[in-house]
């Protein structure tokens, strides 16, 4: 009976938040396009104050709370952030948290999505066709330079798609090749979000999630290849101090899976 009562009152905070940010992302996301007309740095701090305040209200309502590891490593120059991706909370949650203004890089159909892709599409991030292979991704070279001399920090999920927590590795190169091309560090991220907000899941439990930010590598002398296999090592080897229990049982336990191109 008590653990049903939890589980109620999980799906009836759950249920709120969902309200909440869908009440809230249609009156924001008309705003950004009222907002067309200011210079881009301040509009992107007017936009993601509504990402600032469902990280919130993911606290107030559904009790999910964060802690930091490793903020000191945080350069105070260009990056390039390749992050974990277990749900939609860190792509809210990275707006609210880096110091510097972001660009994400994803796929051009988001831009389709009534309000919030006729928003995002505003804000200049770096939209691709996957469709286009080889030349998706000099579009990602020419713009990510032209974000990166700007001041802006680019954000890639090297996994390309959330992950469920423990799911076997299947990392993409992207991200390093980026980073070899323009000579920027890398910023690896482990996050262990999955556990209290899972993917294409309703109900977020209450908790707290780690993010644990790595020491930046430095892409100079190496190859695309070595990069994103010591992004990989990093990011997976934290995961199994974040979420020991997730690894266990796991064949792979000791090194990293293959790295995709």
């Amino acid at each position: 009976m008590k653990r049903a009562a939890v589980t109620l009152g999980i799906a009836l905070r759950s249920a709120l938040y969902l309200v909440l940010m869908v009440v809230s992302v249609a009156p924001y996301s008309i705003a950004t396009l009222v907002w067309a007309w200011v210079p881009q740095p301040r509009r992107y701090w007017l936009v993601t104050g509504w990402t600032r305040f469902v990280v919130f209200c993911a606290r107030i309502v559904c009790g999910i709370r964060y802690r930091v590891l490793g903020g000191e490593n945080l350069p105070d120059g260009p990056a390039i952030v390749l992050c974990k991706h277990q749900s939609a909370w860190e792509t809210l949650w990275l707006t609210t948290a880096m110091p510097r203004p972001l660009t994400f890089v994803y796929k051009r159909e988001l831009n389709f999505l009534p309000f919030f892709g006729w928003a995002i599409a505003t804000l200049g991030m770096i939209n691709i066709d996957r469709s286009r292979g080889m030349s998706a991704f000099e579009q990602v070279v020419e713009q990510g330079t032209e974000r990166l001399a700007r001041g802006w920090w680019i954000v890639i999920f090297p996994e390309g798609t959330r992950t469920a927590p423990g799911a076997a590795p299947r990392y993409k190169s992207g991200g390093a090749r980026l980073a070899v091309r323009t000579g920027t560090c890398v910023i690896p991220i482990a996050l262990n979000s999955g556990e209290l907000w899972p993917r294409r899941a309703f109900l977020k439990t209450p908790g707290t999630i780690t993010v644990s930010i790595g020491p930046p590598i430095d892409p100079a002398g190496h190859t695309a290849e070595e990069v994103a296999t010591m992004v990989q090592n990093w990011i997976e080897n934290e995961m199994r101090r974040l979420a020991p229990h997730r690894y266990a049982d796991r064949a792979d336990a000791d090194h990293a899976g293959p790295v995709h191109a």
